[in-house]
C-alpha cells in the first residue's frame, strides 16, 4: 500500500530567469493537505508554513524580475540567509511535517516548471542531502486543472478558471502569501469534479 502524501504549495521569487547565473530571492511553502490514497483532506495552509529570504549567489540580476517581489537586493546580501542554511532548514522542516502527518512530501506549484526548477536546483546545489522531494515528486497545478477542465494547456490560465476555484486570498508577490493563496487554489481543484471530456 502506498504511503500517504502531503502536498506542499510552493512559490519562489527570483532576480532572473534561471538559477545559477541568477539568484532565488525568497521562497514560501505551505502544506495544503494530505492524501492517504483513498481521500484528500485539506489542511489550513497558514498552519504549517516555511519562509526564507536568501543571499544572492551571483552579481547578475534582472531589475524587472527583482522588482516583482519588492525585495531589496542589498538588504538580502546583508541579512539574507546563506543558501545552504536555508535549504537544510527547509529539509529539516519537511522531515518534521512528514513525521507529524505520517506522509511523504509532494511539491505542488502553478506553473510547476518555474518554481520546481529553482527549488530543485538549490536543494541539489546547497542542501546537505539533496532534494527532499527526490527528482520527480511534484505535481503541476496547471496540468491538474487542464485535465479536470478538459482544457488544453494553453487555455488553462487562472483567468479561464470558474470563479469557485479561485482563492479568496490576494496575490501579493510575497512568496509565503502566494504559497498560501496557491494552496487554496489547489484544495479547490482537488475537491472539484471537473468537466466531462468527450472521447472519440
Amino acid at each position: 500500500m502506498a504511503k500517504a502524501e502531503f502536498y506542499v504549495s510552493a512559490d519562489i521569487e527570483a532576480d532572473g530567469p534561471v538559477p545559477g547565473p541568477f539568484s532565488m530571492s525568497s521562497f514560501g511553502l505551505a502544506v495544503a493537505g494530505v492524501d492517504d490514497g483513498g481521500a484528500f483532506r485539506a489542511l489550513d495552509p497558514a498552519e504549517r508554513t516555511f519562509y526564507a529570504e536568501l543571499k544572492p549567489i551571483s552579481d547578475r540580476y534582472d531589475p524587472e524580475a527583482l522588482a516583482i517581489s519588492g525585495l531589496d537586493r542589498e538588504q538580502l546580501a546583508r541579512a539574507g540567509q546563506e543558501p545552504a542554511q536555508a535549504m537544510d532548514a527547509t529539509a529539516t522542516w519537511l522531515a518534521a511535517v512528514s513525521e507529524e502527518l505520517a506522509a511523504t512530501p509532494v511539491f505542488v506549484a502553478y506553473p510547476l516548471g518555474y518554481d520546481w526548477m529553482w527549488m530543485y536546483w538549490y536543494f541539489m546545489q546547497f542542501a546537505s542531502n539533496g532534494s527532499p522531494f527526490g527528482h520527480s515528486r511534484c505535481l503541476d497545478i496547471k496540468t491538474l486543472y487542464a485535465t479536470k477542465a478538459a482544457s488544453p494547456i494553453t487555455g488553462s490560465t487562472k483567468r479561464s478558471m470558474p470563479q469557485q476555484l479561485l482563492p479568496s486570498r490576494p496575490h501579493t508577490h510575497n512568496a509565503l502569501d502566494d504559497a498560501i493563496e496557491q494552496a487554496e487554489l489547489f484544495q479547490n481543484l482537488m475537491r472539484w469534479n471537473g468537466a466531462e471530456r468527450p472521447v472519440t
